[in-house]
């Protein structure tokens, strides 16, 4: 009998040694899980756009008649291994400009108030502790200061290089390719790239509404996983209906880009922020301040 005993003690002591050291390796596991980097998202006022003909923002004439104020920021990802910076606002000669700009269509009135270097000061920065620059696409209102970065890295589709640097495009789209032409640092992409190496910001490729758009996820510390959209959309209702604008490079590629992306956002179950929609502008903390 004591020897039964003695067994089934020792039998005891074996599977509590085994579940100890399985529930050590799940709690070692979750920590790991839990400890992310620090990463820190910084969101600046890149200017405003004032829509004057909203109409432009869909295939039909859902819009006709309408006008929309836009936000137009731009941001940077603070990394322990680096700084990014995705988008660059609107073009800088609009600073101290008397008046708001009216293209020659009469379709956008533009301003900014303040200069990106004037900007980076209140995070502490200056130009050169940015080192890598990610356009999500390469029209005027996302384009604006980028030449400012030269010595920074451009991380860029190569379809959406190849599209802007052309000869073509030199010529009949001569303002976007001059506001990227000091980019001469680049790293060409073609598909996602992880920046840092650690899943926590990621470029994620989403063309249709130019050639190489790109969409930026970043999983913070505590805020969690969050996309910034570009231009891949501009409205609520846009990402609602998926209605595209009639100035996109491909109509069909966007409509693909959009169903990836609402499956991608609800894989990682991120928050998705709308750059034009002056809602979620709003609603980001603006530097010094931060989203982490």
């Amino acid at each position: 009998m004591k020897k039964y005993i003695f067994l089934v003690v020792i039998a005891i002591s074996i599977f509590s040694c085994k579940e100890g050291k399985k529930e050590n390796a799940q709690t070692a596991n979750t920590s790991e899980e839990l400890k992310k980097p620090d990463v820190k998202l910084y969101t600046f006022d890149g200017g405003t756009v004032m829509v004057n003909n909203l109409e432009l923002f869909s295939q039909d004439t859902t819009y006709q008649g309408q006008t929309k104020e836009f936000a137009d920021a731009f941001y940077v990802i603070s990394h322990p291994d680096g700084n990014l910076m995705w988008d660059a606002g609107l073009p800088e000669a609009l600073v101290g400009m008397p008046e708001p700009f009216t293209d020659p269509s009469g379709a956008f009135t533009v301003s900014r108030k303040d200069s990106v270097v004037n900007q980076l000061k209140t995070i502490g920065m200056g130009v050169d502790d940015i080192d890598f620059i990610a356009l999500s696409h390469t029209h005027f209102d996302h384009s604006g200061h980028a030449n400012v970065f030269k010595n920074a890295t451009w991380l860029v589709q190569e379809i959406e290089y190849d599209s802007i640097t052309s000869e073509t495009s030199q010529k009949t789209n001569t303002d976007n390719y001059n506001a990227i032409k000091a980019l001469n640092k680049t790293k060409k992409l073609n598909g996602d790239l992880d920046v840092f190496g650690d899943g926590s910001v990621v470029i994620k490729s989403m063309p249709g509404h130019t050639p190489g758009h790109q969409v930026l996820y970043m999983d913070l510390p505590v805020h969690g996983p969050t996309l910034l959209t570009g231009d891949l959309y501009h409205l609520y209702e846009n990402r609602e209906h998926k209605r595209v604008p009639i100035f996109n490079f491909d109509v069909e590629q966007t409509l693909e880009s959009m169903e990836a992306f609402e499956a991608f956002a609800k894989e990682k179950n991120a928050k998705v922020y709308l750059q034009h929609q002056k809602e979620d502008f709003n609603k980001m903390p603006k530097a010094p301040n931060y989203l982490n």
